[in-house]
């Protein structure tokens, strides 16, 4: 008995110790190259609504409500979201926080359930070629003690939802 309550009590503390090692920061940034024109690719990237045809958290509950306030492609405007499935898509909203014509659009997201927080995420643009343009989309956000524990975990997560969201904007904007 006694032994099984230091290995618990071992496992807890390793669990505490590890949380407070690892670092809270995520910073996370994947690109892909469209062949399309810098113009063409950013004026449909600046517009949250066509998110819905290419992120991944947009189309992971196809019942999800979703609200748009204000002009979209425009700072200011908000994209709303509530998903009662257990899709993990939650609730939250993202607002355009800036626009830099055909360079890159800044968002601030603001998560509901299933935990409170806010990241910031930026989707940028730049010419690589007469008719290619080199996309990336990042993620920054910070994750709360002991929660950072998990922080390896949700990084491979964002890297695989963040590659296949920009594949999805390739594959439409290349057809």
């Amino acid at each position: 008995m006694i032994t099984a309550l230091i290995i618990i009590g071992s496992i807890v503390a390793l669990f505490f110790l590890l949380a407070l090692i690892m670092g809270k920061k995520m910073n996370i940034e994947r690109s892909i190259i469209i062949n399309k024109p810098v113009s063409e690719v950013f004026e449909y990237i600046r517009h949250m609504k066509n998110q819905e045809n290419f992120s991944v958290w947009m189309m992971m509950d196809p019942e999800m409500k979703k609200e748009y306030r204000g002009t979209d492609g425009t700072v200011g405007s908000i994209c709303a979201w509530d998903s009662n499935k257990k899709s993990n898509a939650g609730q939250g909203e993202q607002e355009i926080k800036a626009i830099v014509p055909n360079q890159s659009v800044d968002l601030e997201l603001r998560f509901v359930r299933p935990m409170q927080s806010v990241a910031q995420a930026k989707m940028s643009t730049e010419p690589v070629g007469a008719n290619q343009t080199k996309v990336r989309w990042g993620f920054i956000s910070t994750m709360k003690y002991p929660g950072n524990v998990m922080k390896p975990m949700v990084e491979g997560m964002m890297v695989k939802n963040l590659d296949e969201g920009l594949n999805n904007l390739k594959n439409i904007l290349e057809k």
